[in-house]
């Protein structure tokens, strides 16, 4: 586990963002695919959300944002109440890929009907998440505060991907429940200074 960094507010046009993926629930240990569905931590999510607070605690986050689907909500409450943030700020731009029809399936029919995840009916594509991921995380950043922004395994993968050339996430790796991934966000771009994968 990369431990959190302490940063000053700002350093030229720098902005930290801590990129936390939501604690698990039923679906994730089951192996479904959740997409937009709206599915609550289990209390093993409960308790790694826990655990992500206390490994970002000391970071001089100011503030922390989130995806409104209830689970990375829900996650972003616990990490805000154990580190004395505020209520987390919603952004639709952080929500999981939209799967379409393929969600509430099981991971395995899910990648024996649409190979290599795409032409799922109804779904977003990759691009699409990653660019609205890309503009969220911009103005997130804009004001240049340390932020802890709440999202999920899929869209974080995309960002890690962009951000690091494809070296993160590293082959056979999974963005992990509670893991915690620290950008730093420019007006050139995103950069990962921070990466614990699974």
């Amino acid at each position: 586990m990369t431990p959190a960094p302490s940063h000053p507010d700002r350093v030229g046009s720098v902005t930290i963002i801590a990129l936390v993926r939501h604690g698990e629930t039923e679906w994730n240990r089951e192996g479904r695919v959740q997409g937009h569905s709206d599915i609550p931590l289990n209390d093993t999510g409960r308790a790694q959300a826990q655990g992500a607070a206390e490994a970002l605690r000391g970071g001089d986050y100011a503030r922390i944002v989130a995806s409104p689907l209830l689970r990375a909500r829900e996650t972003a409450e616990i990490i805000g109440r154990a580190i004395g943030l505020t209520a987390p700020a919603l952004y639709d731009g952080l929500k999981e890929r939209g799967y379409g029809e393929a969600e509430g399936m099981h991971a395995a029919e899910y990648w024996e009907r649409y190979p290599g995840g795409v032409d799922v009916p109804g779904a977003e594509t990759n691009d699409e998440v990653l660019a609205r991921a890309l503009d969220t995380l911009a103005r997130i950043a804009a004001d240049g505060t340390p932020a802890i922004a709440v999202a999920h395994g899929g869209l974080i993968s995309r960002v890690l991907r962009h951000a690091s050339d494809g070296r993160y996430p590293r082959a056979g790796e999974r963005i992990g429940n509670g893991s915690q991934q620290i950008l730093d966000v420019t007006d050139d771009g995103i950069r990962v200074i921070g990466y614990s994968g699974t």
